[in-house]
């Protein structure tokens, strides 16, 4: 089953795994009792229906979730039920995703000012001067 993330992305279901543990911290009896924490894990080097520049910019945004198997893994444990923890582990995922869809905007040259151009060779002039004067009289 596919899962759309964007209107022209979406993923298969098969490349998303879950796997529930306890979650950590205080919760009383019940944190011992519930595994309500997530840790979805997608398979990126498997998935065949991201384009190969949307796979190379999710891998480079995913940093260190990305394991050296080819898988993202992203953890939710911050609400208090596994089903809200689910969607928020997988909302994650699919900003992640329409993050790296989006194409990054290219960089216009542009020339320095006339100003700054001026500012810098003032400055370097400042500095020879400096540098001049501090040379001792040769002997």
């Amino acid at each position: 089953m596919l899962i759309p993330v964007t209107r022209t992305l979406q993923i298969d279901d098969s490349d998303l795994e879950e796997f529930f543990t306890p979650a950590s911290g205080p919760g009383g009896q019940n944190v011992n009792k519930v595994s309500t924490a997530v840790q979805l894990r997608f398979n990126l080097a498997a998935n065949s229906t991201l384009p190969a520049p949307v796979k190379n910019r999710l891998a480079r945004l995913a940093g260190n979730r990305l394991t050296q198997g080819g898988l993202i893994l992203i953890e939710s444990e911050e609400h208090r039920s596994q089903l809200r923890n689910r969607e928020t582990a997988r909302e994650k995922l699919f900003a992640l995703i329409r993050e790296a869809a989006t194409a990054p905007k290219p960089r216009r040259a542009t020339k320095p000012t006339k100003a700054s151009q001026t500012r810098r060779l003032d400055a370097k002039s400042r500095r020879g001067a400096v540098k001049r004067q501090r040379r001792g009289a040769d002997f």
